[in-house]
């Protein structure tokens, strides 16, 4: 386990803080760990609706606080299940912008009982940042938080 995946699950493990507290501290430890992390957040499934809402998140607001299925790239995950990684952003046709300065992005989903119940969403300033490493570690949040929810 890597320093960071430590301190994720310090937190996520944390028997004093509620889970929006705990996503939240998540949101911010990436985006401080991360430089090239430069809008961090989750977005969940809104009861049985084919609709995402915002959950925490660390950066700048956001008009997409509810994002319809297959809408988007977080709309195409909550989906496909899969992970989807967007080098640039501007070669995707079904891409929401959030802000002019975003180049790429990923997204991964958040399984639970074999159903998606949300997703982590990070936007880069920088083209083609992420890394198998930074899927890797995602993933692995991912089927922590299905843990806590």
């Amino acid at each position: 386990m890597t320093a960071i995946q430590q301190r994720l699950s310090f937190i996520l493990q944390s028997p004093s803080d509620n889970i929006e507290d705990k996503l939240l501290k998540v949101c911010q430890l990436l985006d401080a760990e991360i430089e090239y992390y430069n809008w961090t957040g989750f977005y969940f499934r809104n009861g049985d609706k084919e609709e995402l809402v915002l959950g925490p998140f660390v950066g700048a607001a956001t008009d997409h606080t509810v994002i319809p299925f297959g809408k988007g790239i977080c709309g195409q995950v909550a989906v496909s299940n899969e992970t989807f990684v967007v080098p640039d952003v501007n070669e995707q046709s079904n891409y929401l912008s959030c802000s002019i300065d975003t180049k790429a992005e990923i997204v991964v989903p958040i399984i639970k009982d074999g159903k998606n119940i949300g997703q982590i969403d990070i936007d880069s300033h920088t083209h083609n940042p992420f890394t198998d490493e930074d899927k890797a570690l995602l993933e692995w949040l991912c089927e922590e938080v299905a843990k806590i929810m």
